[in-house]
């Protein structure tokens, strides 16, 4: 049975034109008239960036960039000639999750949004492609696609309009259509034809440069089995190559690049204990040169040129954001900007083909950053657009990485924001540990951080035990520690930062988002003494329930197994069962569309508090998301976060 009722049409995004790139219709909310030594207003703040994630046409004479517009987001297509008008693509309630160039004529973007599916809310997601003068767009697979259609495994760089597409075509796993199979798309036209038939179990697809589909994963949930599945030619067929079964088992040296030698790869591996990349022998699926690694880190992504066939660079971060240029020009180019912006950080996010015209990110962590055009031949950097123009390019709080050893002796490492002058000593300190809980911070420009900062509080981010970014052995540290030792690790910052004079130790509240959410929770619950408050937002209160909850989805025996894997006692962890030993005043915030911890988390925990007396705020936000996708929903959390604190913990 085909699923012809999952409806997610371009019709439900508006194009519209404008002559020229104008960040002043951008802002929505006018920060209100303030004398001269008062703080910076929030709005400015809760601002999104105007830009975001830019990526220029491979002829670099456009450039496709996410914008924030009378508070919100879509996607524009900017000329950076006078040649024509710049298109703005309003996406309304529909996510805009990538975009990328086909030619320099066409682009495909990805989209979602949440829709009811007989009787239920799926996230549906479809693949879109879109001219570059904004004249045409069309769902590509509109007639056929289930609930994901979206998976773009190769794009054509010679020139034609060509992209595949996996795509779902039924939602029912008892049909062959649930698995996906894989069309070749003309995205001029939006007519495809299938390549690829769907295999029983296989749900992600790998091509190689040339578009060829090279391997398949496989996973059984019921018996948590995963199999990889290769070929070198499209005329062969797939054998199993690796096989792993059991909760937690992992298929090892997935390739993350073809070459274009026969039987060669390039693959991630944490052999050494951090992950780094090294030559993959596809016959023996057995590693071999390690080509790039950092001491003490782990490796982010790779980079791919002429069209998926060289590696030329690679993503890392070890204090904060770096890329390593294995393609000489690259590298050459970066370090003569490196010596052009001095002490701030100088990042290449796109370039055309012939890496003559570039879009250089000059940022720093004290500032949120302009958006640059090189080009070569003028050896010039020209303005693009600010991130936030209502900040300006001056330098707010400063940001340092420091280290300190929690109480079992493992070295943690955190991020240090502090207010802009003064001593620096004896401040009001806020812990705000990150979400996730696999991922970290970095020395990166933080609105959350820098608001604080410019009220008088050092902000302390853990990089806490469980963290993604230290190697295998640091994040295994985290497992079973929800609520446990993840929790004395944000203590043991706390005591850091007295010891060093930084913090006065009486005056500390937690503030975090998701997973950090939690931790404020259950800080409030568990840490008596250590705190003087705590600010959730879309906190997971009650792990059994979202359990629960993951667990209702597909492949939910995987996601069943990652939450028991987070701790051996899912009742005694979850705050929501000891309301009652809430010892400080919480404020809770979550959004009502939040499609990752669903708002009843919030909710029900806030009515046990209420049950048993405490002192909490509960704001919840009508068109809240996880993310923070609507600036109005950013600037009353950070009004709401300010007010809270002058009253339990004033700077």
């Amino acid at each position: 049975m085909i699923m012809r009722a999952v409806v997610l049409g371009a019709s439900a995004l508006l194009l519209s034109g404008s002559a020229a790139i104008a960040q002043q219709a951008a802002p929505p909310v006018v920060a209100p008239a303030a004398p001269a030594d008062a703080p910076i207003p929030a709005e400015l703040f809760g601002r999104l960036p105007f830009m975001e994630a830019p990526q220029l046409s491979p002829d670099g004479t456009r450039a496709a960039a996410r914008l924030a517009v009378n508070g919100t987001q879509r996607l524009a297509i900017i000329p950076l000639d006078d040649s024509s008008k710049m298109v703005q693509i309003n996406q309304g309630e529909i996510d805009l999750n990538s975009w990328t160039w086909v030619n320099d004529s066409w682009l495909v973007a990805r989209i979602g949004t949440n829709t009811p599916v007989e009787g239920d809310t799926w996230y549906v997601r479809r693949a879109i492609s879109i001219s570059a003068d904004g004249k045409k767009m069309q769902v590509l697979g509109k007639q056929d696609a289930a609930q994901g259609a979206d998976d773009i495994l190769w794009i054509a760089r010679d020139g034609s309009p060509h992209v595949l597409l996996a795509m779902q075509t039924s939602i029912y796993s008892d049909r062959p259509g649930f698995w996906p199979e894989v069309r070749d798309f003309d995205v001029s036209t939006g007519k495809g034809k299938r390549v690829l038939a769907p295999s029983t179990d296989v749900m992600d697809w790998y091509a190689d440069s040339t578009g060829t589909v090279r391997l398949g994963i496989a996973y059984v949930d019921s018996t948590r089995t995963s199999k990889m599945l290769y070929r070198d030619r499209n005329d062969q067929t797939f054998r199993t190559v690796d096989k792993v079964r059991g909760p937690g088992a992992s298929l090892g040296n997935v390739p993350a690049m073809f070459l274009p030698e026969p039987g060669k790869a390039i693959a991630y591996d944490d052999a050494g204990g951090f992950n780094a990349l090294y030559n993959l022998d596809l016959a023996s699926l057995k590693t071999g040169e390690k080509l790039f690694g950092v001491p003490g880190y782990d490796i982010d992504n790779l980079i791919t040129g002429d069209g998926g066939t060289r590696l030329i660079g690679i993503h890392y971060t070890d204090t904060r954001a770096r890329t390593h240029w294995f393609d000489p020009a690259l590298a050459d180019i970066q370090a003569k900007i490196d010596q052009a912006v001095g002490t701030r950080r100088a990042q290449i996010k796109s370039w055309s083909r012939d890496f003559k015209v570039l879009i250089v990110l000059v940022d720093s962590p004290d500032n949120p950053g302009t958006y640059y055009i090189f080009r070569q031949d003028e050896g010039v950097m020209h303005v693009f657009a600010s991130v936030n123009e209502g900040l300006g390019r001056k330098a707010y709080g400063p940001v340092s990485s420091i280290r300190y050893k929690a109480r079992d002796g493992l070295e943690i490492e955190a991020i240090l924001t502090r207010p802009k002058g003064g001593t620096g000593k004896n401040l009001p300190l806020i812990v705000m540990p990150h979400g996730g809980p696999f991922a970290r911070d970095d020395e990166s420009w933080d609105w959350w951080a820098q608001f604080l900062a410019s009220r008088g509080y050092a902000v302390i981010q853990p990089n806490y035990r469980g963290s993604s970014g230290y190697g295998t052995a640091f994040s295994e540290k985290g497992n079973g520690q929800w609520g446990l030792a993840m929790q004395d690790d944000l203590i043991d910052a706390i005591k850091w930062a007295a010891k060093e004079g930084i913090a006065d130790p009486r005056r500390v509240c937690i503030v975090g988002g998701s997973y950090g959410g939690y931790a404020a929770l259950r800080a409030a619950q568990r840490d008596h003494g250590t705190y003087r408050c705590a600010i959730s937002y879309a906190g997971v209160s009650d792990m059994a329930a979202i359990l629960r909850h993951d667990g209702s989805f597909l492949n939910g025996g995987r996601s069943k197994d990652y939450w028991r894997s987070q701790s051996t006692d899912l009742k005694g962890a979850s705050p929501i069962n000891f309301a009652t030993d809430f010892s400080i005043p919480v404020l809770v915030m979550h959004g009502k569309v939040d499609a990752r911890v669903p708002v009843k988390q919030s909710r029900e925990m806030v009515e046990k508090l209420k049950a048993a007396g405490k002192t909490y705020r509960y704001i919840e936000q009508p068109l809240g998301d996880h993310h923070f996708s609507r600036e109005a929903d950013r600037i009353q959390f950070l009004k709401e976060m300010e007010a809270f604190l002058k009253e339990y913990n004033p700077a």
